[in-house]
């Protein structure tokens, strides 16, 4: 359903005072400067503000950003190209330039960035997409700004996402964010590109990304520098929606374009359906065929039902040859499954750890590990 209406209007800026955890996605278009001479530093700063407010009201903020490609090659005086080495080499330049300017606007605030660039890979496969999630985990407790960008400089065309609205989404999902908003040069979804059609009218509110939908998306990226489009917008609202993470496409030409959005400023809203973490449990219990079986004693048992995490403690079995973040079945003394969830550990290391206390887990392995085997967060009780 396409809807229209006051409420929707509001409701961008209700999703923001409700988010926990925020995803913010900014094209290419709005960092480089009309001239193509550099980055918007004031327009970058001002980002920092909204960051900056968006955290002194308790929420934790993601920042995936565009924009190495087009400052690479300003600083190597490279032709815009479609040669995969060209791109790669503007992108290896561009990186730090794009990283020095995000942390120039949140040093007034005293926000710590730090730098992930990822592929297609990282958030496809299970066990590097767990990887990936930890460490942003660990950034964000500690108070960090995380500022993704695609790895280009390694990423073949086979391989890469191309756009990094698809890859918001999968970062999104990844911090099980309760908002995805979407930067770009647009503010948001019409029934026509208005660029060639100026009567076409505005869409505020779509309840499902269905074909209806998909079918007003057309044009490419304005501006001359992005790669994506509404397209690829719509796409990644989906994946969003999915997850249970809401979608807010949005223009941020002008300064200030999240506190723009609080005061009501026009945008398209992508409902989400439930919630990310039940999505996320839905997942777990119903997508996955669990690789392997962990057998519990009565106190881990009782453990879960409080809804504690998995201990190697409470663990008295362990089968099935598995690798570290697929999933398990845990079952208690009668072989009842009563949960399922994703294992920190892979089979030979879960043996070896098979009933010890967490504090014991470096002398029985030669390293440090997780103190859960299962975390709470990555188990659905049945």
């Amino acid at each position: 359903m396409i809807g229209a209406g006051e409420d929707e209007v509001k409701m961008a800026a209700a999703l923001i005072g409700a988010a926990r955890r925020i995803t913010i996605k900014i094209g290419s278009s709005l960092i480089i400067d009309q001239a193509g001479t550099g980055a918007r530093r004031e327009w970058m700063a001002s980002v920092g503000d909204d960051v900056a407010a968006l955290r002194t009201q308790g929420k934790q903020v993601l920042l995936v950003s565009s924009g190495s490609v087009a400052l690479g090659r300003k600083h190597l005086g490279l032709k815009r190209s479609q040669r995969l080495a060209y791109k790669q080499a503007a992108a290896a330049a561009g990186q730090a330039l794009l990283m020095q300017a995000w942390e120039a606007a949140l040093a007034p605030h005293g926000i710590p960035t730090a730098q992930l660039l990822l592929t297609i890979e990282d958030t496809e496969q299970r066990r590097r997409w767990l990887n990936a999630r930890a460490t942003l985990d660990v950034l964000l407790s500690q108070g960090a700004l995380p500022v993704i960008n695609e790895n280009d400089s390694v990423a073949t065309e086979e391989l890469r996402y191309g756009d990094n609205d698809r890859l918001s989404a999968r970062a999104a999902q990844m911090i099980r964010s309760d908002l995805l908003i979407l930067l770009s040069d647009v503010d948001g979804l019409y029934t026509a590109d208005p660029a060639s059609e100026p009567d076409a009218s505005h869409i505020p509110y779509v309840e499902e990304v269905d074909a209806r939908v998909e079918g007003v998306a057309t044009g490419p990226a304005r501006g001359g520098v992005g790669s994506g489009g509404m397209r690829t917008k719509l796409i990644a609202a989906r994946i969003a929606a999915n997850f249970g993470c809401a979608t807010l496409i949005a223009s941020g030409h002008a300064n200030g374009p999240i506190s723009r959005l609080m005061e009501g400023a026009k945008a398209t809203i992508i409902a989400a359906k439930g919630s990310p973490a039940s999505a996320y449990k839905q997942w777990i219990a119903g997508a996955l065929a669990p690789a392997g079986r962990v057998s519990i004693d009565k106190g881990a048992l009782a453990a879960l039902a409080s809804g504690k995490s998995l201990l190697p403690a409470g663990v008295t079995g362990v089968a099935g040859n598995f690798d570290r973040g697929v999933c398990l079945s845990i079952l208690d003394e009668s072989g009842t499954e009563i949960a399922r969830g994703i294992t920190a550990y892979n089979a030979a290391e879960a043996l070896a750890i098979l009933g010890c206390n967490s504090d014991m887990i470096v002398e029985r392995l030669g390293y440090s590990g997780p103190d859960e085997l299962i975390h709470r967060d990555d188990m659905v009780m049945l």
